[in-house]
C-alpha cells in the first residue's frame, strides 16, 4: 500500500478527535475562497464567483497586513492570479472554458502555496503529457497542422499550471523549461523539418516528466515513517479504548438488567 495512501487513512480515523483542537489558518481559509470560486464558475455562476473573488481580495490584505505569510515573489503571483481571475469571471465577452482555465490557475497557486506534498497542478500532469504525445507524433510524421495545434493545446496547458509551477520549483528549472518551449514555439517550421530540432522535443519531454514524476512521488520522506508509526499507535489505542468502554458499558446495562428481574 502506498504510503500516502496509509497516512490519509490515519488522518481521516484521527479527525474525529483532532478536527476541532486546531482552527484552521487564515491562508487556508484563503484557499478555500479559490475553490469555492473555481466550483461557481464551474457551475456557470460567474457573479457569485466574483464576489468570493472580492471576498477574498478583502481577506488576502487584511491576512498580509497582519502577519506577512507570503515572500515577495508569491505575493506578486497570487496578485497576477487573483486579477486574471476576477476579470475573467466579470468579463462577458471571455468563454466558459477560458473563465475556468483562469480561475483554475488561480485555484493551483493558492495550492500550491499551502501544500507541503504533491500540490494540485502536478494533476495536469496526464493532459499536458498526452497532448504533449501527439505534437510530437504529429512532428514525426511530418503533420504540420497537428503539430501547431497540438503545440498550441500544449502552451494553454503549461499556462494554466506555470505559475503554481513558480512557486514550488527552483528558478533555475523553470528557466531550462522556458528556454526548450520558447525555442519550439519560436522555430515551429524548423522543429518540424529538421532532425536535429526535434531533439528539443525529446528532451522537452524528458524534462517535464522528470518534474512530474518528482513532485508528485508516491513515497513517503523517510522521516515521516515516525509520525506514520506514533499515529498508528494512537489509532489502535484510541480503537482498542473505545472497544473497552464500550464492553464496560454493556456489562454495566446488563447487570442493571439482571438486578432489576430480581
Amino acid at each position: 500500500m502506498k504510503a500516502r495512501f496509509i497516512i490519509a487513512i490515519m488522518i481521516f480515523l484521527l479527525l474525529p478527535i483532532t478536527v476541532y483542537s486546531e482552527e484552521t489558518s487564515p491562508i487556508d481559509r484563503l484557499d478555500q475562497l479559490s475553490d469555492d470560486a473555481l466550483q461557481m464558475v464551474k457551475l456557470h455562476r460567474y457573479e457569485d464567483a466574483k464576489k468570493l473573488l472580492d471576498y477574498f481580495s478583502d481577506q488576502f490584505r487584511v491576512v498580509s497586513e497582519r502577519k506577512r505569510p507570503l515572500s515577495t515573489d508569491e505575493l506578486r503571483i497570487v496578485t497576477i492570479s487573483h486579477d486574471e481571475a476576477v476579470q475573467a469571471t466579470a468579463n462577458t465577452t471571455i468563454d466558459h472554458n477560458e473563465k475556468i482555465n483562469r480561475v483554475t490557475k488561480f485555484r493551483l497557486v493558492m495550492d500550491a502555496i499551502t501544500s507541503q506534498n504533491q500540490p494540485l497542478w502536478t494533476e495536469m500532469e496526464s493532459p499536458i503529457m498526452t497532448v504533449f504525445g501527439e505534437m510530437k507524433e504529429a512532428v514525426y510524421s511530418g503533420d504540420k497542422e497537428h503539430f501547431y495545434t497540438n503545440l498550441n493545446a500544449f502552451l494553454s496547458l503549461y499556462d494554466v499550471i506555470y505559475p503554481s509551477m513558480k512557486i514550488n520549483v527552483d528558478v533555475e528549472r523553470i528557466q531550462k523549461i522556458d528556454t526548450r518551449i520558447d525555442y519550439i514555439n519560436r522555430y515551429r517550421p524548423q522543429v518540424l523539418a529538421d532532425e536535429a530540432n526535434q531533439q528539443e522535443i525529446e528532451a522537452l519531454e524528458a524534462d517535464l516528466q522528470l518534474l512530474f514524476d518528482e513532485m508528485s512521488g508516491d513515497e513517503a520522506d523517510p522521516s515521516l515513517w515516525w509520525v506514520i508509526i506514533s499515529t498508528g499507535s494512537i489509532i489502535i489505542l484510541t480503537l482498542s479504548y473505545v472497544g473497552w468502554r464500550k464492553y464496560k458499558g454493556d456489562r454495566q446495562k446488563e447487570k442493571n438488567r439482571s438486578r432489576g428481574q430480581k
